[in-house]
């Protein structure tokens, strides 16, 4: 029988695998055996935008593309720059937590910025 590590978000020990994701089922993280380091932490984790530059906190963006926001008629225009981002662990591929001028805060994906 194969043991696997405990979560890395609540250190469950009922982990199980699930094709090439390790699973948890107490709080329902997902996370990729690889991207765990030898010593059991996953703060390795990368992020990159939309032409593959390596983002970090506290990094300015610019939006690549048009985006839809409900409740606005016109949405975030492509060029918005964007101030002062923190990466987290977004629902739905949603990793940036930012501040956009005359939005408020909100979600971004990685895919749709480009770092300045």
């Amino acid at each position: 029988m194969t043991t696997f590590p405990p979560c890395p978000g609540c250190s469950g020990a009922y982990t199980y695998e699930m094709g090439a994701l390790l699973v948890c089922p107490e709080c329902g993280h997902e996370w990729s055996p690889s991207a765990q380091s030898a010593d059991g932490a996953s703060g390795s984790r990368v992020i990159k935008d939309a032409v593959g530059n390596v983002l970090a906190d506290g990094d300015t963006v610019t939006v690549v593309k048009t985006l839809k926001v409900k409740g606005s008629p016109s949405g975030i225009k492509a060029g918005t720059k964007v101030r002062n981002i923190r990466l987290v662990d977004g629902v739905d591929g949603h990793d940036i937590d930012c501040k956009v001028d005359g939005f408020g805060a909100m979600q971004l994906k990685s895919s749709v910025v480009k770092k300045v």
